[in-house]
């Protein structure tokens, strides 16, 4: 081994260049399978640091989760409460009256549009409102068990050092946005922000009514504009932008409004961040009031395109598993192709929101 020259100090090692972003995760039901995929992958990068996450739905759920496995446990803790929390999902679907039987799965696969259990629960929330079917103030929501079981809130709340944590959701009454921050997140705070309204009664919290937050913010960018979080902001999206072929059939035509509903807040934002940007290349904004954002995005628009309605309802344990494998891909596939460009440029293509 060659040594030092007396009196000379070895050199210093060189400290890897850390890159740090912001997530913002979209809302999907099962699909936040995908999300978990995604996030998987990204805590294996060493030198990425995760300074704000924002999430709506099934992405406020993998957030909340994200967060409290970081303190936890670091970026193992993080990994294992994510499988924990979706395994813990799949054997819960397991017997669930809306899971495929063995026919209908051989015909159909993942899609459940033509099963007798869907037809039948698709009917029931057309015809009667969560407080027609459900005339008594019990709750049958599943998700409220699972949530309880697996997060340690008031850790998370109470820990300054977590991650800087904003969950959206809609307020019933005043129909504007209301984003939960870290001390405030909840278990009631994650079911408002996944409160699908012809499912499950609106959530009360503070004497106010939420529902699904994806109608205005799936998921809300903006708080992750402040000055002290990162520039980038790394977008994973379930719901497809494009569908080229024409919806003709009922599933599908409500298929699609699903997807144009639950993307219109985010191209709305897409919108209003790129009118900004464009005003400070052209020096007719100040910084540091404004600053410059860089987005980027994690998905597979053409796999998921794949994907109906009804397969967000849908936690078969071996759907779930291949969503996460998508997920992860996608995520691999953005770390090696423009991973590089965090705290450069943006690498998503904002044309395609406009």
């Amino acid at each position: 081994m060659d040594s030092v020259p007396q009196g000379l100090s070895a050199p210093a090692a060189a400290r890897p260049v850390r890159r740090r972003i912001n997530l913002a995760l979209q809302g999907g039901g099962t699909h936040g399978a995908f999300t978990w995929g995604a996030l998987d992958r990204l805590l294996e990068e060493e030198d990425l640091e995760f300074d704000g996450l924002s999430g709506t739905s099934a992405g406020a759920i993998n957030g909340a989760i994200f967060a409290l496995g970081m303190l936890e446990g670091g970026r193992m803790g993080a990994k294992a409460a994510l499988e924990r929390f979706w395994r813990s999902l799949g054997s819960k679907f397991a017997v669930s009256p809306l899971r495929s039987t063995p026919v209908e799965k051989a015909l159909w696969g993942w899609d459940l549009t033509y099963s007798v259990a869907w037809n039948a629960f698709d009917t029931v929330t057309r015809l009667l409102s969560p407080y027609q079917f459900n005339p008594f103030t019990m709750e049958f929501n599943p998700l409220r068990k699972a949530l309880e079981e697996s997060l340690d809130l008031a850790r998370l709340r109470a820990d300054k050092t977590a991650i800087r944590l904003f969950i959206s959701a809609t307020n019933v009454r005043t129909g504007k946005p209301k984003v939960f921050t870290r001390p405030e997140i909840t278990v009631d705070a994650l079911l408002a922000s996944a409160c699908l309204p012809n499912i499950f009664r609106a959530v009360e919290i503070d004497g106010e009514a939420y529902w699904d937050g994806g109608y205005l913010g799936n998921p809300a960018l903006w708080p992750l504009y402040h000055d002290r979080l990162a520039s980038d902001i790394v977008l994973v999206q379930l719901n497809p932008l494009l569908r080229p072929e024409l919806p003709t059939s009922t599933s599908d035509i409500l298929n699609r409004l699903n997807e144009i509903s639950f993307n219109a807040s985010l191209m709305s934002e897409m919108r209003a961040i790129d009118f900004v940007q464009r005003m400070l290349e052209a020096g007719r904004l100040e910084q540091p009031r404004y600053r410059r954002i860089f987005l980027h995005a994690i998905e597979d628009e053409a796999r998921m395109r794949a994907f109906k309605l009804s397969t967000k309802f849908n936690g078969d344990w071996d759907f779930l598993q291949t969503l996460r494998d998508y997920g992860r891909e996608a995520a691999d596939e953005f770390l090696r192709e423009r991973g590089s460009r965090i705290g450069k440029e943006s690498t998503l293509d904002i044309q395609r929101y406009l």
